[in-house]
């Protein structure tokens, strides 16, 4: 009996070694694990969608961006037409002044032939009655072309007018 005790005993042994070397290999094994979990994980770089869900989804996008598109360009054609407007109203402007220019041109012309002409021909002419007529009559010229100045610059400014009104009303 004690032989066979000892046989028992040496063959628990051999056992015992034999579990204690597999934990061993397995303590190792499964220290590895974590790691090979995260190399061995599927990672998805392109995430597949059905298309209904991509339709929907631009819809979405199309639906929110219209309207503030449609406003953005609303802000931009009343600032387009108010650029326009202004632009019409400086050329106008300009048209005028240089009316204004041309006529005092022509003004400081005739008064500079005015002066020059009564300096040639000597103070009697104020005296007589025929040269107080052709002073009357310069004077009663220059008023005329005072008055068609002032009748072209009003006429102008009318049709400045009229232009920002058609623009005004076209913009609303």
């Amino acid at each position: 009996m004690s032989n066979s005790l000892a046989s028992c005993v040496s063959s628990l042994r051999s056992t015992n070694a034999l579990l204690s070397s597999s934990i061993s290999i397995l303590d190792s094994g499964v220290n590895d694990f974590p790691r090979l979990g995260k190399v061995l994980q599927t990672t998805r770089h392109f995430e597949l969608l059905p298309e209904s869900h991509l339709q929907t989804a631009q819809s979405r996008l199309l639906s929110t961006l219209t309207p503030e598109l449609n406003t953005l360009l609303n802000r931009i054609s009343t600032h387009i037409d108010k650029l326009s407007r202004r632009e019409q109203a400086l050329i106008a402007r300009s048209e005028l002044l240089e009316g204004r220019i041309g006529e005092e041109r022509r003004a400081s012309n005739v008064s500079g032939d005015r002066v020059s002409a009564g300096m040639r021909k000597g103070s009697t002419m104020g005296s007589k009655p025929e040269g107080r007529e052709a002073i009357k009559l310069k004077a009663l010229k220059a008023k005329k072309e005072r008055l068609g100045y002032a009748v072209e610059r009003l006429t102008l400014q009318a049709q400045q007018r009229e232009r920002q009104l058609r623009m005004s009303v076209a913009a609303t």
